[in-house]
């Protein structure tokens, strides 16, 4: 007899094959939600609302850190990018590069999201901007957020303003009362409260003008690939069910599997087509995410180290405490 469990996953081709069921976990049948993520790890942080679900990296190493054992990581991680270059400016606010955001007036979804965290540790380490030198204001209120649930308080020396409920990110950004953002969410949600498609607005651009080539700057000089969310399970079923753990990363890793055998099909299109060079076809065919420990680990310690010196957990957490230990050899 299989298990009858809850799942919650964003929808992107690494998680739409668990989605369809074209892809099963040995001896479980899911019964799956679509869900945002910004709704979906307040529902798992505040009431527990799945027993498997992705989950926010940051949100989880500081529940870690502060005693919840609630949930069990399994290193699953379908989506990376470079968050660097998720920063929105107001092109009038003076900001040309990095190191003009020193002093300005920046908005956050929340403080303590895994893709702020990496904007600001990049930020510091890449550009020497600290955090202490921007003012934020932070959109979504303690009862519906990440941090009201892990107890988040801003970090000393860093001002962090609350965005009232009549106001958000979206919106002051055109009022001219925000300078930038780290990152900007409209998509609809129970948690998230802009709306504005500042997409194609003129006076609105990246913070890098050329994303590709700093994507590249700082993959070559890093070698990380900036990981977000990661999968978790509820700490009393993993006990009793143990197998689970595997189970579910093997099924994770088949989805990965067939997402980038569809990828690569694009890519000969392509490649036949004329359309992309040797070398960029030869760059693509090597794959882009991999699961497990192994593969990201230095990405995940550099994220478990910004969230110390940030501030967000009172020492760098070990990833031997985050993810299951018969996951830790994948």
């Amino acid at each position: 007899m299989k298990l009858n469990l809850s799942i919650a996953t964003d929808v992107n081709p690494r998680t739409r094959p668990i989605i369809d069921g074209s892809v099963e976990v040995d001896g479980v049948r899911l019964i799956h939600t679509p869900l945002h993520p910004s709704e979906m790890f307040w529902r798992q942080l505040k009431f527990g609302d799945f027993d498997i679900s992705e989950m926010s990296f940051s949100s989880l190493i500081k529940a870690v850190a502060r005693g919840d054992d609630t949930w069990v990581g399994i290193p699953v991680f379908t989506t990376h990018h470079f968050f660097q270059n998720w920063i929105l400016i107001r092109k009038d606010s003076g900001i040309k590069k990095p190191e003009d955001m020193r002093g300005k007036r920046i908005g956050v979804p929340e403080f303590q999201q895994t893709a702020a965290v990496w904007s600001r540790g990049i930020l510091k380490h890449e550009f020497g901007v600290d955090q202490t030198d921007i003012e934020f204001f932070m959109e979504r209120l303690p009862e519906k957020s990440h941090g009201g649930a892990t107890g988040f308080k801003p970090p000393p020396g860093v001002t962090v303003n609350q965005i009232p409920i009549e106001k958000n990110i979206g919106q002051m950004l055109l009022d001219k009362e925000l300078d930038g953002t780290l990152l900007y969410l409209s998509n609809p949600n129970l948690v998230d409260r802009s709306f504005a498609d500042l997409s194609k607005h003129p006076n609105f651009g990246p913070l890098f003008s050329d994303p590709e080539a700093e994507s590249l700057r700082y993959y070559r000089k890093t070698n990380i690939y900036p990981i977000n969310h990661t999968v978790v399970i509820r700490r009393t079923l993993a006990e009793k069910h143990p197998w689970l753990l595997l189970n579910i990363l093997k099924a994770f890793n088949h989805a990965n599997e067939l997402a980038d055998a569809q990828r690569l099909e694009h890519i000969d299109y392509y490649r036949a087509s004329g359309l992309i060079s040797k070398d960029s076809y030869n760059a693509l065919c090597e794959p882009l995410v991999q699961h497990g420990v192994k593969a990201n680990r230095e990405t995940l310690e550099a994220a478990a180290l910004y969230s110390f010196e940030q501030g967000l957990t009172p020492r760098q957490v070990g990833l031997d405490e985050v993810f299951a230990g018969n996951t830790l050899d994948h």
